[in-house]
């Protein structure tokens, strides 16, 4: 029977990852099945490993919501899955894996959680994946040798932190386009794009240093010319969260007005790929934490793809976001999110927009991006979308996300009216959620935070 190339390729792919990973047959098999009708099922978990990273995908039946810590003394990775049950978890025995044993249990009579005991610390970093080329929903778990691989600078991944070590802040990369020699559009009142969007972006820089749980990066502090892959370079040595980029649209049409938000097309996210493998020896980065300079073709364009797809969708969901806020602020000119190659949307691992905050070759978009109000109102919108992305997609181990799962185990040095400024809440709010007579508080205690709204 002849194969098609799709076969010979997903058989050569198998080869290869074999070759990689150093798979072995051994399994590690956990009794007891949960399962439950109606909901989410984990129907297997896949392993591999390669040179200090190891990478879990759960295989889903449906969307979820998960959350991530980790545990010392021993080294666990402990993932609660919203809703979800399974019948039978196993995962193959893999040489130089970080995971030794998995372990899973109902949690909350509804919830999954699976322990990953870990025979050494590892940091992690997780992410989802929807349904894409044959692929249904995944959850994708990595793990990182503490320090990076072997000859690699030690790379902040964007993980959990350990119980008794700080939470880190969501880092937001705020691009304020063109600048220096490149003015970018040209306003008929001589008003230039490089301008108003600098001053929209240092708004917006104010907005996200006063927002509890996130830090801003500004790309672009001043009137000068920066490459566009240079300003995706700085995003990704800030360890960016996200990025986020601020132009200011024309049209030959002066009547062309509103703003809109654009996130990279398959098509740009396939000329990036390509432009990825055809530099990947030279190349210093990493993509999602992995290298791939030393992968084969094959494995090399998975892995890149796998990367690729959770960050554009991810990208999607935070245009979504943003949109839904800027149509306050005026005439949104497009309620779907666009799609274009822009370069600076072509980071494969960092979520990435770019806002067209209005059309500055219309006179009346041009007086208003002019005045301090509307670009006050501009910043503000965007700051909305953020926290709304944010509440329900901000990365483990962040003090945002600590606040989403509504507790906070206290650290050396925490007070309860810190606590109670980080959430957002009042200390009595504080008192009354956790029983306290007084504002002594231990370290490892665990406190329940009520939500803003309350």
């Amino acid at each position: 029977m002849s194969q098609s190339p799709g076969d010979r390729l997903r058989r050569h792919f198998l080869r290869s990852a074999m070759r990689a990973f150093g798979a072995t047959a051994a399994s590690l098999l956990l009794p007891g099945a949960l399962w439950a009708a109606g909901r989410q099922q984990v129907e297997r978990v896949r392993l591999s490993a390669h040179e200090g990273q190891t990478r879990l995908v759960f295989d889903l039946s449906g969307p979820v919501e998960h959350s991530l810590f980790t545990l010392t003394d021993p080294h666990r990775v402990v993932i609660d899955i919203q809703g979800a049950g399974t019948r039978e978890l196993s995962v193959p025995s893999v040489a130089n894996s970080h995971v030794s044993r998995l372990r899973y249990a109902t949690r909350n009579e509804r919830d999954l959680r699976v322990v990953l005991d870990l025979r050494e610390q590892a940091v992690p970093r997780s992410f989802v994946l929807r349904p894409a080329d044959g692929a249904g929903h995944r959850l994708v778990v990595d793990l990182q040798r503490r320090g990076g691989g072997p000859g690699q600078a030690p790379r902040t991944v964007r993980s959990a932190e350990q119980p008794g070590e700080r939470l880190r802040e969501v880092v937001v990369a705020i691009d304020a386009g063109h600048g220096g020699r490149d003015p970018g559009a040209v306003g008929p009142g001589g008003t230039y794009e490089k301008d108003v969007v600098l001053a929209i972006a240092r708004r917006l820089e104010r907005l996200v240093r006063q927002e509890p749980g996130m830090t801003p990066v500004m790309v672009r502090t001043g009137d000068y010319f920066l490459p566009l892959r240079e300003r995706i370079r700085r995003a990704r040595d800030q360890r960016a969260d996200l990025f986020l980029s601020i132009h200011a649209d024309a049209a030959p049409d002066r009547r062309v007005q509103g703003s809109s938000v654009y996130i990279l097309s398959q098509g740009g996210a396939s000329s990036e790929a390509a432009r990825w493998l055809a530099e990947r020896e030279n190349a210093a980065d990493l993509v999602g934490g992995v290298k791939l300079d030393d992968k084969d073709d094959v494995l090399a364009s998975v892995l890149l793809d796998l990367s690729q797809t959770g960050t554009i969708e991810a990208s999607a969901t935070l245009a979504d976001a943003l949109i839904g806020d800027l149509h306050r602020v005026g005439k949104v000119r497009s309620r779907r999110v666009e799609r274009a190659g822009f370069a600076v949307l072509t980071s494969p691992d960092i979520p990435s927009v770019l806002v067209e905050a209005a059309y500055i070759s219309n006179p009346d978009e041009e007086r208003k991006l002019r005045t301090s109000a509307f670009q006050q109102s501009l910043a503000e919108a965007l700051m909305t979308g953020l926290r709304s992305y944010f509440d329900d997609h901000a990365p483990p181990g962040t003090r945002l996300a600590e606040a989403r799962r509504g507790r906070h185990v206290i650290r050396s040095g925490e007070t309860l009216s810190g606590i109670a400024s980080r959430y957002r809440v009042s200390v009595n709010e504080l008192r009354q959620r956790n029983n306290l007579s007084s504002d002594r508080i231990r370290v490892g205690q665990e406190l329940v935070i009520p939500r803003r709204d309350s």
